[in-house]
């Protein structure tokens, strides 16, 4: 195929505005569109089922640590504690680990620990 001399330009336009067409729409697309990677995607959904469930548990957790006969004694001593202290002290209790699990789920007992600091006397 044969090209005339005034074609060329106009092929060299063309090829030029679709590389940039190309990179605007992907940085329009991901930068101000909400386009994500797979792998972005895969880790925000496993963030939020993650907050789900501890969302989920902590309030049975609150449950079972009120639902001991020392819960008033205990409840005065996890509050004297700083801050990051208390998840241990919740998971010392018992009271983190959901019935029929062997362990706390990650998470839990912390979550636990502020709701019941933060619950009026």
């Amino acid at each position: 195929m044969k090209m005339s001399p005034d074609t060329i330009p106009l092929i060299k336009n063309l090829i030029w505005g679709a590389v940039i067409g190309a990179a605007a729409t992907l940085l329009i697309g991901f930068v101000w569109g909400g386009w994500v990677t797979g792998g972005t995607a895969k880790t925000a959904a496993q963030v939020a089922s993650r907050d789900a469930v501890i969302a989920a548990l902590a309030p049975i957790c609150v449950l079972q640590f009120n639902g001991k006969p020392e819960a008033a004694t205990q409840l005065i001593a996890l509050r004297a504690l700083h801050s990051y202290e208390q998840s241990d002290f919740v998971n010392k209790t018992g009271a983190a680990i959901m019935p029929g699990s062997q362990a706390a789920v990650d998470g839990v007992a912390k979550a636990c620990a502020d709701l019941l600091s933060k619950a009026s006397s």
